[in-house]
């Protein structure tokens, strides 16, 4: 089945890409100077939202913003919402955030334990800007490690079992899941990836893994950059679903019979919109809102936003995919 699917070529159609031009502005952290990420490049495609932008120290947005791009596709959010719970982005007065440890050994804005730490630098060189030798007291070094580690533990195809082996409880992952929604963006009109407007966290997570994948390269049969070295349609809207928690199968003909069936004019952000007959479903996007859609478009073509509806389109219909349709992860 996948090869039926995949062999249709997830829709030989020339789509207007949009180009976001971005400004970038460099802010002094930590007595350090950094260059601001270009949003949807290193910062996983989302946008602050308002909450972010008053909650955030400015100094720890760049850093988590940067630190995003050490596990393409990982959103920004995620890092800041486990800065926020953990430590209120280093403001907490508690005992081992600063310095020492808490009760259970961990230190530093991102509460790392020493030997996860070390473990993690032992992995992966941290970038300049931090302490020498490394130190998780550091916010660029601790957030940084924190990206790593979440990569190295699943994220972003696994986002639930990822923050789980972060801290080992379920309430932890749903809370960091929300904080992390509302970090991001969502109270414009929709209609690309700045401005979508999700109605729920799922949606929300959905929706920022694939405005994290824009820019990279179509392949065909492709599960991602670590694997394939780019996206085709389906795998795109897999692992975009996976991201939140939500296991849907790999391929179009499979996906188009997973979850609540949508009417065109019901249509929400979040939602997987296809193409083709009932016979030959042969593409698949996710709905932005305000007309548009992310997708992988075909060979010679990137990971994009363009409208859901062309002239000469064959729209087949719109699924909403949910936890109820059952979430291959177990949970440990």
């Amino acid at each position: 089945m996948l090869v039926k699917t995949l062999g249709a070529g997830c829709a030989v159609v020339v789509f207007v890409v949009v180009v976001i031009a971005a400004v970038v502005t460099t802010v002094v952290v930590f007595d350090q100077s950094l260059t601001a990420p270009t949003p949807g490049i290193a910062t996983g495609g989302s946008a602050p939202s308002t909450e972010a932008q008053h909650d955030i120290p400015a100094e720890m947005l760049v850093l988590y913003r940067a630190a995003a791009g050490d596990c393409p596709g990982l959103d920004w959010s995620v890092l800041a919402a486990i800065g926020k719970i953990e430590t209120d982005h280093a403001r907490s007065p508690l005992p081992g955030v600063s310095q020492g440890e808490n009760s259970s050994g961990a230190g530093g804005p991102m509460q790392f334990l020493a030997p996860t730490f070390d473990s993690v630098i032992a992995r992966h060189p941290l970038p300049a800007g931090g302490a020498t030798p490394p130190s998780r007291y550091n916010p660029s070094d601790a957030i940084h490690a924190a990206a790593f580690y979440l990569c190295d533990s699943g994220a972003p195809g696994d986002l639930y079992a990822a923050i789980f082996a972060y801290n080992h409880a379920d309430w932890y992952v749903n809370q960091v899941l929300d904080q992390a929604a509302r970090y991001r963006a969502t109270d414009t009109s929709g209609g690309d990836c700045q401005s979508a407007s999700p109605p729920n966290p799922t949606a929300a997570q959905v929706i920022s893994f694939a405005c994290a994948q824009l820019g990279l390269p179509y392949v065909w049969g492709g599960n991602g950059p670590e694997v394939n070295g780019g996206w085709d349609c389906s795998g795109l809207t897999q692992a975009a679903y996976r991201a939140a928690g939500i296991s849907i199968p790999r391929t179009t003909y499979d996906q188009v019979h997973t979850g609540l069936p949508v009417a065109e004019n019901q249509l929400a952000p979040g939602d997987l919109v296809f193409y083709g007959t009932a016979a030959d479903v042969h593409h698949v996007g996710i709905y932005l809102g305000g007309g548009q859609m992310a997708h992988a478009p075909t060979f010679d073509e990137p990971v994009q936003v363009s409208p859901y509806r062309w002239g000469g389109d064959d729209y087949y219909t719109a699924t909403r995919p949910s936890s109820a349709q059952g979430d291959s992860r177990a949970a440990s």
